[in-house]
């Protein structure tokens, strides 16, 4: 089975996707598509360093070629402090990963599925959340949303790119976000 036409568009710029979202979305499928794609699949190792949470991730970053990164470190800032007070890791990190992510032609991938109100729970929280951070995310890497609505491999994607500024590290624009239906 090939990955649906949208999805394959909307990753075929990038070498480098990182895979983030909160627990319990179906990532299977995605992966054994973008793997078809040309994107293996790298995870770091179990567990987050604990002085430097982002150095695994800078570790395969540095592999040849395209991947696609399990990833956990954008997790870490959501369900940190939701289930234990405060994140490991700090949002310095986060962003300078996301800007590591961006050198290497890359993108975030945000997993979302599921409905979830405002009842809350863990899950809902963990879903504003999500958005909250990759919307800050998206000032410094490209950041496509998937959403999965079940465990079958139908996904809609809505892509948001970052324009860079002609000098390094200034502040960077935002095209509006595109709606694109997979399935």
């Amino acid at each position: 089975m090939s990955p649906p036409r949208s999805l394959t568009q909307a990753v075929a710029s990038y070498r480098t996707l990182v895979v983030e979202g909160h627990e319990g979305v179906h990532r299977t499928e995605l992966f054994s598509g973008l793997a078809l794609l040309g994107f293996p699949s790298r995870r770091p190792p179990d567990g987050l360093h604990h002085l430097d949470p982002a150095r695994p991730y800078r570790d395969l970053l540095a592999a040849p070629g395209r991947l696609v990164i399990d990833g956990g470190i954008i997790g870490e800032l959501v369900y940190g402090p939701l289930r234990r007070g405060r994140s490991r890791v700090t949002w310095i990190q986060a962003l300078d990963f996301a800007e590591a992510v961006a050198e290497r032609e890359g993108a975030m991938l945000h997993l979302t599925g599921g409905e979830h109100g405002d009842d809350g729970s863990e899950t809902a929280a963990a879903a504003l959340a999500y958005a909250r951070v990759f919307r800050t995310l998206a000032q410094h890497v490209p950041v496509v949303s998937v959403h999965v609505r079940s465990a079958m491999t139908d996904v809609a994607t809505d892509r948001t790119r970052r324009i860079r500024a002609p000098a390094p590290r200034q502040s960077q624009l935002r095209e509006p976000t595109r709606q694109l239906t997979i399935g």
